[in-house]
């Protein structure tokens, strides 16, 4: 059986201008690996209640599954979680375990209208645990939302991910070498890459105190097969003159 494919949806203007950086997609891919789901497709889309309907719309047609992340804290501009509703025709409904929880946490005087915002969730939707700062994110259909803050995101994928369907997991091999240039086995790689078609084969320059050198990498979620990618990179880079190296190359 073929792994579960999803998106992942990053949303957000700070991310656009660059002011934040995004490091969520990382957290995201390296959990979905372990679990055997392929993150197929990243965008980051703005603010504009139009723009995230319509990809939360088209995107939980198109993958197995759809990741969210940005727009569910208690600002004007935090607008996700009624764009998600949105998008699935349904109102919002306070979720109150979630009010509850996020009433104990504040003096009565702090619990305003803007925090108890973080309880109202999409009718039919289940929350996903927030450890971190208690506000939860929440799943609806195939779609799971999420904080942008990295620690909060962090927090719910670990909480969120173990959970879902599993599949094989993603497994890899790497050979690296140095003073190669990727030129030189370029015609070479594109055969090996066409013997293991079910394998993501990849070339990766580096630069390490002023020496240069090229990763391979072997990707896929038949780790036979991806052993056996591996054996056929390192035969590769012994055949150029060079020396392989188990691994990726040290920081």
């Amino acid at each position: 059986m073929s792994p579960k494919t999803a998106c992942f949806l990053v949303i957000g203007n700070e991310v656009l201008s660059g002011r934040t950086r995004d490091s969520n997609t990382q957290t995201l891919a390296h959990a979905l690996n372990a679990q055997g789901i392929i993150l197929s497709e990243v965008r980051v889309i703005p603010d504009i209640p139009q723009r995230i309907i319509d990809a939360v719309t088209e995107c939980r047609a198109r993958f197995d599954m759809v990741f969210t992340s940005g727009g569910i804290g208690p600002t004007h501009d935090d607008i996700t979680t009624a764009c998600v509703a949105e998008a699935f025709g349904v109102a919002l409904r306070c979720h109150q375990e979630s009010y509850d929880a996020l009433n104990a946490l504040f003096p009565e005087e702090a619990f305003n209208q803007a925090r108890q915002k973080m309880a109202w969730l999409p009718e039919g939707s289940t929350p996903i645990k927030n450890t971190v700062s208690t506000a939860p994110g929440f799943s609806i259909g195939n779609v799971h939302v999420m904080a942008g803050v990295p620690s909060i995101f962090r927090a719910m994928v670990q909480w969120l991910v173990p959970q879902l369907e599993a599949g094989a997991p993603l497994t890899m091999c790497s050979w690296h070498a140095f003073n190669v240039y990727e030129g030189t086995f370029a015609e070479a790689l594109t055969t090996l890459q066409g013997d293991f078609k079910t394998i993501d084969l990849g070339s990766y320059p580096f630069a390490r105190d002023d020496k240069h050198g090229v990763a391979l990498v072997a990707k896929g979620y038949d780790s036979h097969a991806v052993q056996e990618a591996g054996r056929a990179l390192k035969s590769l880079l012994t055949q150029i003159g060079v020396t392989p190296i188990s691994g990726e190359p040290a920081p």
